[in-house]
């Protein structure tokens, strides 16, 4: 199980609402500055499983939670169907 790091997660919220990540943008270099983009791009990414997650764990097994459930996968759907 991966580790839930509190203290990293207000660390990095605190370099963002500074401003501090936004100035070292500005003077990095560009591979540096794609290096940023790119973990921006994956955090977006893991805040939207984040909440898919947390939507998921608070409502499993209630009504509510019947009704937002994505669609249940059918294994044969990959495959063409016979006639």
């Amino acid at each position: 199980m991966a580790a839930l790091n509190m203290k990293y997660l207000e660390a990095l919220e605190e370099y963002m609402r500074s401003g501090e990540m936004e100035e070292d943008f500005k003077w990095s270099s560009e591979e540096r500055r794609q290096e940023v983009l790119a973990f921006l791009e994956k955090l977006m990414d893991v805040g939207e499983l984040a909440d898919k997650t947390a939507t998921a764990i608070i409502f499993r097994g209630s009504q509510l939670g019947a009704l937002f459930a994505p669609p249940a996968k059918d294994e044969d759907s990959s495959s063409p169907k016979a006639d």
